[in-house]
């Protein structure tokens, strides 16, 4: 049994399934972040639990959907 791929060429930038070290970088740190929002509002607001992960999540919805936004943009102009 074998697999058709196309052979990716020296001038693509991206190949299908690659990820920058820049992109890993930034999604390490929105997790990052994330977490020290959640510590933040958990240990020193002292908000809650749930309300802290409630407040996380939210947070970091919002960050996918901006990436999403972001990124459907700079599809577009291509």
């Amino acid at each position: 049994m074998s697999v058709d791929q196309e052979a990716a060429t020296d001038g693509e930038p991206n190949a299908a399934g690659e990820v920058s070290t820049a992109t890993l970088v930034g999604y390490a740190l929105a997790a990052l972040a994330l977490a020290g929002w959640f510590l933040f509002g958990w240990l020193v607001q002292r908000q809650g639990f749930v309300a802290s992960v409630g407040e996380t999540a939210g947070a970091g919805f919002g960050l996918l959907l901006a990436v999403s936004v972001i990124g459907t943009v700079r599809r577009s102009r291509r």
